[in-house]
């Protein structure tokens, strides 16, 4: 009787052994499952500046005010001033652009409302599969090299630079350890070095200012513009094309009001026909300590609550795009322009909520 209750205490002792090892995914293929949170939801956001002018004399002023997109999803706008605009598309982007020249003592409300719905984005399958090499990616894509494997420049600040010794050091240690080519797990396994060895910090003082990607290499912190150039700054170090995203990222306040921040995140191409035409998002700013869980949920992911205003189109003059907003030329000694940018959420429901599920094989799917 004795040897035959030694089986199921050998079981037990040798599952307890697996689950601790971390080999029990490889045994029983069991998931990895997240709590539930909003994967579909919609609302209307309202946002521009207020430029308020008085005194006297003849003023210009200039915005560009981004229409939002979304990769899934569905959006519809409404200018708030409907004089003195045109609609520009450029490459990836589209935006009302104001042009006002004028001598009143007035207030424009310069900016859209935006009916939003938004579907979280997901690539589900982290293997690999079907991605292109960098070699592949040099070859079939040098539209794609051209634009997003250089340096970048705000005025005379250089943000983005894959030529950076100590950055190109970094990324080509990265990238030594794997055995692959494959620009998919190359650029996962730039972002989990990433997510072990920076930190989201807001730039002491509360400034708005940005740090090249050399300095945030040095501090290891950095807000999500200053931690996207330096993500995008490694990959382009290897070869791996990457660009910019600006935008708003919702999220619930301490009176449970939603609220939208202005926020950057970046994309990496990986070829093939992976994510939106080869692109993939990946969000930089990630707050968890724990690095495969920032893998399985902001690489090659896009929660609903991100909305997309600017894609960066690799040049100098789209990074500055980006950075800037209104900007306005008075020619009266007493004239006065006030400048002050609003956004709001309204109306906002969750219409799907589901929990993120990722497979010890390397897939992950909504539930």
């Amino acid at each position: 009787m004795k040897n035959m209750k030694l089986v199921p205490i050998l079981s037990i002792t040798l599952l307890v052994g697996l689950v601790l090892s971390g080999c029990i995914d490889s045994v029983f293929d069991l998931p990895i499952t997240y709590e539930s949170h909003p994967t579909k939801i919609s609302y209307t956001i309202t946002y521009g500046y207020l430029a308020t002018c008085t005194g006297s004399g003849r003023y210009d002023i200039k915005y560009d005010c981004d229409i939002p997109d979304k990769l899934l999803g569905f959006q519809d706008y409404d200018i708030l001033y409907k004089q003195d605009f045109e609609v520009v598309s450029i490459d990836n982007n589209s935006f009302v652009r104001w042009n006002i020249s004028d001598n009143d003592e007035k207030t424009y409300e310069l900016g859209l409302k935006a009916d939003v719905i938004v579907e979280s984005f997901l690539v589900p399958d982290i293997s690999g599969s079907g991605a292109l090499s960098i070699d592949q990616i040099n070859s079939s894509y040098p539209e794609v090299t051209d634009k997003y494997l250089q340096s970048q420049y705000n005025d005379d600040l250089l943000l983005i630079d894959p030529t950076d010794l100590n950055i190109k050091n970094e990324a080509r240690n990265i990238v030594g350890l794997s055995d692959s080519n494959n620009s998919f797990l190359l650029a996962m396994d730039i972002f989990f070095w990433f997510s072990e060895n920076t930190d989201y910090a807001i730039h002491n003082g509360g400034g708005s200012n940005v740090q090249p990607a050399s300095l945030t290499l040095q501090k290891k912190t950095g807000d999500c513009d200053d931690l996207s150039f330096l993500y995008i700054s490694l990959c382009r170090a290897v070869g791996i094309p990457a660009r910019f995203i600006r935008g708003y990222l919702l999220s619930e306040d301490v009176g449970g009001f939603i609220t939208a921040t202005p926020h950057a995140w970046t994309e990496v191409f990986v070829g093939g026909s992976i994510g939106n035409n080869g692109w993939i998002p990946v969000e930089c700013a990630c707050v968890c300590d724990d690095s495969k869980t920032n893998v399985n949920q902001n690489f090659g992911v896009e929660n609903a609550f991100h909305l997309r205003l600017f894609i960066d189109d690799g040049t100098n003059e789209s990074l500055q795009t980006s950075l800037s907003g209104i900007s306005y030329v008075t020619y009266g000694a007493d004239r006065q322009i006030d400048l002050e940018s609003f956004n709001n959420v309204d109306n906002y429901i969750e219409l799907e909520s589901e929990k993120l599920v990722v497979t010890s094989k390397g897939s992950r799917y909504y539930q």
